[in-house]
């Protein structure tokens, strides 16, 4: 019967082993292990790479429209800057529209707008193509530094049809 002989592991293996190891969540109590000394050829071999440059920060976030707001504009007395209506135009005569009509409000210092998409045919059960991306242009970085948060408006203002879109205040206001 032969001995079986432990061979050790590769560089691959040992990464890869690493990039498990940091997933795992250690047990209350339990002392993590000691780090393994660098592999000597790391050590000698000389520093070339550039410094990865730091991340620039993303788009900042959306935020709900806020319960007041939500409530003023349900009783019909919340103040409604601008208003926007999609109907009629291509995908990207709507994207168009909607950034310059985004930018121009937030530049007049608006704070909340409503924008008309429509609901789509009403043979199909199935929402139009401008109702659907919307939403999708709002959540984009390109128009994320104008639009603070959105949603769908009241019935009265066009329901499903219609968003209301509150807008960040310019910087150096």
């Amino acid at each position: 019967m032969r001995r079986a002989t432990r061979r050790g592991l590769s560089e691959e293996e040992k990464a890869l082993w690493a990039e498990v190891a940091r997933t795992v969540r250690r047990r209350r109590g339990v002392a993590p292990p000691p780090e393994p000394p660098p592999a000597p050829a790391a050590v000698a071999a000389p520093v070339t790479a550039r410094p990865e440059p730091s991340p620039r920060p993303g788009p900042p976030p959306l935020a709900p429209i806020e319960r007041k707001l939500k409530r003023e504009l349900a009783k019909g007395r919340g103040a409604i800057d601008a208003s926007l209506d999609l109907h009629g135009l291509t995908q990207v005569e709507a994207f168009s529209a909607l950034r310059e009509f985004l930018s121009r409000a937030q530049s007049h210092g608006h704070r909340l707008v409503i924008v008309v998409t429509g609901k789509g045919k009403a043979f199909s059960d199935e929402p139009g193509v401008l109702k659907r991306l919307t939403p999708l242009w709002l959540r984009a970085p390109e128009l994320r530094m104008l639009v603070l948060g959105f949603e769908e408006a009241q019935r009265h203002h066009g329901g499903a049809g219609a968003l209301y879109v509150r807008l960040r205040r310019r910087r150096g206001e």
